[in-house]
């Protein structure tokens, strides 16, 4: 086909009609309904050169990390670029490298039929050749600006690798821990999830969308992914719409706030609509309420899925309905490619329906300044330069440290000296490749510090350090239970790093019992019996239920994964370099079969308010109280609240309302403490959760210094859904707590006229 549209052409009229970047959000709202450049290119290209467009695949040319889709097929370059030329593709995915993506791009630029340039995506979930703690540990600092500044490096690294895209953050609020994909997001909470949601889009973005060290974030998976039944991997989601739009819904609404211009459709239905066929969910709600101007692409071919969830008759049906609903990119599956050229030709779906989702993807695509410089994040000298950069390492220490939990801590065993004889025992303490953590697609593993590493830089060519594996993550090692206990025996204290392996989380990895494999519970009765002290370091992508030896141990941190710098991280807290100040973004339960188990569940109308077992809400083996609570997390010191105070008995109109409480460090240690605000509406039209966070504070404490923390509270912050889809506050009394966790505080009380 003859090239209709010059380079130079292209390059004019970008120029020309470039628009400024200064702010996300508002950028999100300027992009114009109809740019005069964009049109004149949509009226040249053929309907094939659209649906190139609406098509992206996975990168077989460029790769350098696991395969992480199922199906890849491998592809020569030179076949690779006949496509590209052909215009076959509006970008790849999951594959790095500068050198091959120039090679790439100049072929989309100089032989495709419009010169239109390539995206090139990723899936850089928890950090790209620098490992940060996955996406579930981070939000266990409970600081959105940490999360903020890990993106950011991240971006950094992406764009030196030549990608343009990220398929993050995940955003999904996940109350069911059997659920493999809890550790990409920030756990249970709505509120803390969209202050997390918000932060990791504005790191990934950075202040200019164009600039050569920004990525292009794309919160997933829309929506409601986090509610799929009994916690299975790609299962229906069957929840009212009221929770849709009070829990699901608010952390995308943050991150399209905060500039995101992409998101991605999930794989589940709801109510019997997948979601890549959605559109009530993709056109709606995210073009028509939330007025959204970026482009929606379908997860790992979940256009060409509709047909096995019996929604879609057939491949056409597929992409007339996904189109339709507003998925403008299809992923993988070559559906768009395949069949939109003919479906336009017979009627059943509409030119300027594909145009609209042609329109959406160039406008994004000029939003990244890729027509006005389409090798943008492929330089050469940055691929090296910016890189494992010194200030990605420490910045990747400093999270791990702050996204540890300290569960337990009986005794006050912790911290440890490092004179102490140590038993460091368990099956990942030597174990590089564990180390990056689940959906690390390119980390640099030579690099990642184990727990042994860590600990022998910490204590020194002197100190007395054996480690023994023990066990493997999922089965016995031969004589490795009684080379633990020996190694139990010639020290003062055992430390144990059990849990799941990095391939027990994530996509694919549902658990029917969250538990820790019966290899290492064997491994830790063993060592127990030794009477040794034992302090657990658990290593997780979901809250676990802890039973054995594990669960009765004087001393538990949560360690989640960690990423790089795993080794440094675990030795700083446990010595005391650094204290512990994570607090759980999930309920951790007693046993598995309470899942889903959540702080902020609603009340029944026979509650276990005492003793009494009979003929109340429970099950008959356990309370109904989690074994560790949302928000818990100790310090090396020990702190009190007073009871909470409010300003005034009422609030009325628009005002607001104070609520405070005095925290003191009564301990002999500095304290880092997170003071949280919950809030319960006593009688509402709906009923209400037992409690709901609307508000954190951090606060650094010298022994015996106390700080008033105060929050304040709007008629907003008491809003909920209701049937008609508004979110309104109703009069009444609300109960109020400053507290160190979802189940502490003395409440205090105030209406709202």
């Amino acid at each position: 086909m003859a090239r209709i549209v010059s380079r130079r052409d292209l390059l004019k009229g970008a120029s020309a009609l470039a628009f400024v970047s200064a702010s996300l959000p508002v950028l999100a709202k300027r992009v114009p309904a109809r740019d005069p450049f964009i049109e004149r290119l949509i009226a040249t290209m053929s309907l094939q050169d659209k649906a190139g467009q609406l098509s992206i695949y996975s990168d077989p040319a460029r790769t350098d990390g696991p395969v992480i889709n199922p199906g890849l097929a491998r592809q020569s370059m030179e076949s690779l670029k006949a496509e590209i030329a052909a215009g076959r593709m509006t970008g790849l995915f999951n594959g790095i490298g500068v050198a091959a993506g120039r090679e790439l791009q100049r072929t989309a630029i100089e032989q495709s039929p419009h010169g239109i340039p390539l995206i090139f995506a990723g899936d850089v979930i928890h950090g790209m050749k620098t490992a940060f703690p996955v996406p579930l540990g981070e939000a266990a600092s409970f600081d959105p600006e940490l999360a903020r500044r890990t993106a950011r490096a991240a971006a950094v690294e992406a764009s030196a690798k030549g990608i343009h895209w990220v398929f993050a953050p995940m955003v999904d609020i996940a109350r069911d821990q059997r659920w493999g994909r809890v550790v990409e997001g920030a756990g249970e909470d709505t509120w803390l999830g969209r202050h997390f949601a918000a932060a990791r889009v504005r790191g990934f973005q950075g202040d200019d969308l164009k600039a050569e060290d920004s990525v292009l974030a794309c919160p997933k998976h829309f929506a409601a992914y986090g509610a799929v039944m009994g916690g299975m991997e790609y299962n229906s989601a069957d929840i009212p719409e009221t929770s849709l739009r009070e829990t699901h819904l608010p952390p995308f609404k943050a991150a399209f706030d905060a500039g995101a211009l992409s998101t991605m459709s999930s794989f589940n239905d709801i109510a019997g609509v997948p979601s890549t066929g959605n559109r009530y969910l993709l056109t709606d709600i995210l073009r028509g309420e939330w007025g959204f101007k970026g482009l929606v692409v379908s997860d790992y071919t979940s256009d060409e899925e509709m047909i096995l969830h019996g929604f879609a008759a057939d491949g056409p049906d597929a992409v007339v309905k996904a189109l339709d609903a507003g998925c403008d990119v299809s992923m993988q599956s070559g559906l768009y490619n395949k069949h939109l050229p003919a479906l336009v030709k017979a009627g059943r779906i509409s030119m300027t329906t594909v145009d609209t989702a042609v329109r959406r993807v160039l406008h994004v695509k000029q939003a990244l300044g890729l027509f006005d410089n389409p090798y943008r994040s492929l330089s050469v000298a940055r691929e090296q330069s910016d890189v494992r950069l010194p200030q990605a390492i420490a910045l990747a220490r400093e999270a791990a440290c702050k996204s540890i939990v300290l569960l337990k801590n009986d005794g006050e065993l912790l911290p440890l000296a490092r004179s102490a004889r140590i038993a460091l025992i368990g099956p990942c303490v030597s174990d590089k490749s564990d180390m990056p953590g689940p959906w690390a697609s390119f980390p640099d593993v030579a690099t990642c510090v184990t727990p042994e590493e860590g600990f022998r830089a910490a204590m020194g060519p002197d100190a007395t350090l054996i480690v023994v594996r023990g066990s493997d993550y999922e089965s016995p090692l031969d004589g490795g239970i009684d080379q633990a206990v020996a190694a139990a025996k010639a020290s003062d204290v055992v430390v144990l790093v059990v849990g799941e392996s990095a391939g027990m989380s994530g996509e694919a990895q549902a658990r029917v019992e969250i538990t820790i494999p019966d290899a290492q519970l064997a491994l830790a009765d063993a060592v127990a019996a030794t009477g040794k002290p034992v302090i657990v370091l658990l290593r997780h992508g979901r809250a676990l239920a802890l039973t054995g030896a594990v669960r009765a141990a004087p001393a538990i941190l949560a360690t989640w994964f960690l990423g790089s710098e795993t080794g440094n991280a675990m030795a700083d807290v446990v010595f005391g370099d650094r204290a512990p100040q994570g607090r759980l973004p999930v309920s951790f339960p007693q046993a598995s079969g309470q899942e889903p188990f959540f702080y902020n569940h609603r009340t029944t109308g026979r509650p276990q308010v005492t003793d009494d077992r009979n003929w109340k809400a429970r099950y008959r083996e356990v309370t109904n109280e989690a074994l560790y609570p949302f928000g818990h997390g100790l310090t090396y010191s020990t702190v009190s609240y007073s009871g909470t105070e409010v300003s005034a008995p009422t609030l009325a109109g628009g005002g607001s309302i104070a609520v405070s409480a005095m925290v003191t460090n009564t301990g002999k240690r500095r304290a880092h403490e997170v003071a949280q605000l919950y809030i319960h509406d006593k009688v509402a039209s709906l009923t209400q959760p037992v409690r709901a966070l609307k508000g954190m504070k951090h606060l650094d404490l010298d022994p015996g210094e106390s700080a008033r923390v105060s929050f304040m509270l709007t008629r907003a912050d008491l809003a909920f859904v209701h049937p008609d889809r508004r979110a309104f506050a109703e009069p009444g009394a609300f109960d109020v707590w400053v507290a160190p966790s979802s189940v502490g505080g003395v409440p205090a009380r105030f209406v709202l006229l």
